[in-house]
């Protein structure tokens, strides 16, 4: 397309009866980026480079055009779609357009010129922000920033505004080419101080993630360098990160996403059932977080709780979350406002018939939801979607109770249910694949990002963090402390470690499972239990909501400080088990925690829970923040070699007993050489 965009200007160049000539796109948006695939298929360094010097080339022929350039701009200008418009003389751009340069998101940086381009428009720091964050910014804000030129109120009159503006430009004999510009960088000393300053805020927090931090060496390189040499520099620092494995891993997860979205047995055709009105039951955090999440969307929702008291609670939570949000600039107050308004508290089923889906969010007590889906099943219209926000219980066993089996489904949300993006839709043995297909339409029109998964205790998400866990716990008796292993996964790239995310969770909610399993004759994960979450649960330590759990908080901070009392508690337990402790190291906990996962995650394909390894990335990625620049679980795996991870498992199934045996997926595909994701060799 570049080269066919260069050709054409070149024509225009050529005609003499040409004066100006504007640049638009057909369809929805000018250009969301470049072809995510073009990343995939190189393979050299010489490959990168070469297509990057092509790019580099047709931009330059032109910003050389003799006569105006203007790109107009609506939809979208992403990427290499920044980059072609900021090669053009001048912009506008349509209200409601947005640009940006995301490349960050993918472990890559901008590789057309956009480190070298933008700072000359908008200046150093703005351009800073936009190269490592990746997030775009609306017209309005490009154009007072000096990004675009114009901003055209009517969409519709974008074309004839901008031939409008190339004309006038025409007349004054008027180009501007943004490698000329000098003005923003003239202060050569302030813009390498904004570059020292956000290397150094990246630094603090990159564990692994790198690209943030090349798109500011490669800004330095403007503030520093020519126009010519800067592009030099930028494009050699973009040639290494299309190698990187951290883009590897993030170009992975990018497809992954969309992969998740095609369900065998459901047909892209599939009818969906509009979803108009919504109900939650429950008022607790999950249920007030899912209330905020149709909220959100703009989709009227009943919240239901018991009592008038028990809604209350919940409603002032909701009102604090919508206020400290307006507090952080996030939401304008009218959005809060808009936003309350659709929730509407309820003690009784007398509306539901009128809604299209009903969330149950109760306790997770078998009992009390089958009895919650028996009166759904009653109170609400057949065509109605009953889902459950259960983490691990059997879905089937509401549906039976429901009476409803082709519309009783799984829609696990994460906590908190307003901020999280993973929506787990758990499909049972008779849930229809129109209820698959309104759920996955359901979760993009929430914002989420929706998995489909197999009906499992624990589904995939929890179904792996039991093993997750069960080695946290275990090498906390072994000799590690609640902060070491806590610190030693953070510095992995997990957000928070397993016992700080537990806390926050709750201890309580754990500890719930587990007794529904032992009831049942199950237990979470093979191997031995450890006894120290269930000890803290009986001394009511619940974690932060008890300003005590696997830490303590002081009142009114969640700031974890660790506790002596814990230590000694794993002491014992480790003696009543005799168990020696020994010195644990940061490289034991992650790869005793990442083997357990990924063989785990390697029995849930096999026994078909998940359609394909990379929804389990996604979901781990967006469920649990396992690291986004490894790929997720399954990915690492193959990152680190399967024959390593198999290696691995032999040894802890010699040391610690068969419990570890490895998955016969990972034994077979070892034997072929090949990993989850293909060939190895």
């Amino acid at each position: 397309m570049l080269d066919s965009i260069a050709e054409a200007v070149a024509r225009g160049v050529a005609d003499a009866s040409v004066r100006a000539i504007v640049l638009i796109g057909a369809g929805r948006t000018f250009v969301a980026g470049a072809d995510i695939n073009v990343f995939k298929a190189l393979k050299t360094r010489e490959q990168a480079l070469e297509r990057s010097g092509a790019m580099h080339a047709r931009l330059r022929q032109i910003e050389d055009s003799p006569k105006p350039v203007v790109a107009a701009i609506h939809g979208t200008a992403f990427g290499g779609g920044l980059e072609l418009s900021m090669a053009c003389h001048f912009r506008i751009a349509t209200a409601d357009a947005q640009v940006g340069q995301p490349e960050v998101h993918l472990g890559i940086i901008p590789g057309a010129g956009g480190t070298q381009r933008l700072p000359r428009l908008c200046g150093v720091p703005l351009a800073l922000t936009m190269c490592t964050d990746g997030k775009p910014i609306a017209a309005a804000a490009a154009h007072a920033a000096g990004i675009v030129d114009a901003v055209v109120q009517q969409a519709d009159r974008l074309l004839d505004e901008a031939v409008a503006f190339a004309r006038a430009r025409a007349t004054a004999h008027t180009i501007r080419r943004t490698r000329e510009l000098t003005d923003t960088l003239a202060d050569t000393r302030a813009g390498i101080a904004a570059c020292d300053e956000r290397y150094a805020a990246l630094a603090a927090a990159a564990r692994g993630n790198r690209a943030p931090l090349i798109a500011v060496d490669a800004i330095r390189g403007a503030c520093l360098l020519t126009f010519d040499a800067g592009s030099i520099l930028e494009r050699e620092l973009a040639a290494d990160r299309v190698l990187s494995r951290e883009s590897r891993a993030l170009v992975h997860l990018f497809f992954a996403e969309r992969e998740a979205a095609r369900v065998p047995g459901v047909p892209k055709d599939t009818p969906t059932r509009p979803i108009a009105r919504a109900a939650v039951i429950g008022a607790g955090t999950m249920g007030g977080g899912i209330a905020m999440t149709y909220a959100n969307a703009g989709i009227p929702v009943l919240l239901k709780d018991v009592d008038a008291a028990a809604l209350e609670r919940g409603l002032a939570t909701i009102r604090r979350n919508y206020e400290s949000s307006v507090a952080k600039g996030k939401m304008s107050p009218d959005s809060r406002d808009h936003a309350l308004a659709c929730i509407t508290p309820t003690t009784t089923f007398d509306q539901f018939n009128d809604v299209d889906i009903v969330v149950e969010a109760v306790f997770e007590d078998m009992a009390l939801k089958k009895a919650t889906f028996a009166q759904l099943g009653r109170a609400t219209k057949a065509e109605c979607v009953l889902a459950s926000n259960t983490s691990c219980l059997d879905i089937d066993a509401f549906s039976r109770a429901s009476g409803r089996n082709a519309t009783v489904v799984g829609h696990h949300f994460f906590s908190p249910a307003n901020v999280m993006k993973l929506l787990e839709i758990v499909r049972g043995k008779d849930t229809s694949a129109e209820t698959i297909a309104t759920s996955l339409k359901l979760a993009r029109q929430l914002g989420k990002v929706g998995v489909v998964v197999g009906n499992c205790p624990g589904f995939v998400a929890n179904r792996m963090l039991a093993y997750y866990m069960r080695e946290a716990y275990l090498l906390l008796e072994e000799g590690g402390s609640v902060r070491q292993i806590d610190h030693a996964m953070t510095e992995f790239g997990m957000p928070v470690g397993p016992f700080a995310m537990q806390d926050i969770a709750g201890i309580d909610v754990g500890a719930r499972i587990r007794q529904h399993l032992k009831a049942t004759g199950k237990t979470r994960a093979e191997g031995p239990q450890s006894e120290l979450p269930d000890l803290l649960y009986e001394m009511e330590r619940y974690g932060q909501k008890t300003g005590a759990g696997w830490y303590r908080y002081e009142p009114g901070s969640r700031t974890p400080i660790p506790d002596p009392m814990v230590e000694t508690l794993a002491s014992e337990a480790a003696r009543r088990r005799s168990i020696k402790r020994r010195v644990v190291t940061d490289e034991d906990v992650v790869t005793r925690v990442t083997t357990a996962v990924a063989n785990e995650g390697a029995r849930i394909l096999e026994e078909g829970f998940a359609s394909r390894a990379g929804d389990i990335d996604v979901i781990y990625c967006y469920g649990f923040g396992y690291p986004r620049h490894l790929g997720g679980p399954m990915f690492h795996a193959d990152t680190v070699g399967l024959p390593r991870v198999l290696a691995n498992l032999q040894e802890y199934r010699t040391r610690f007993g068969d419990y570890w045996r490895p998955a016969p997926l990972i034994e077979r595909l070892v034997a072929e050489g090949r990993g989850f994701y293909g060939d190895l060799r």
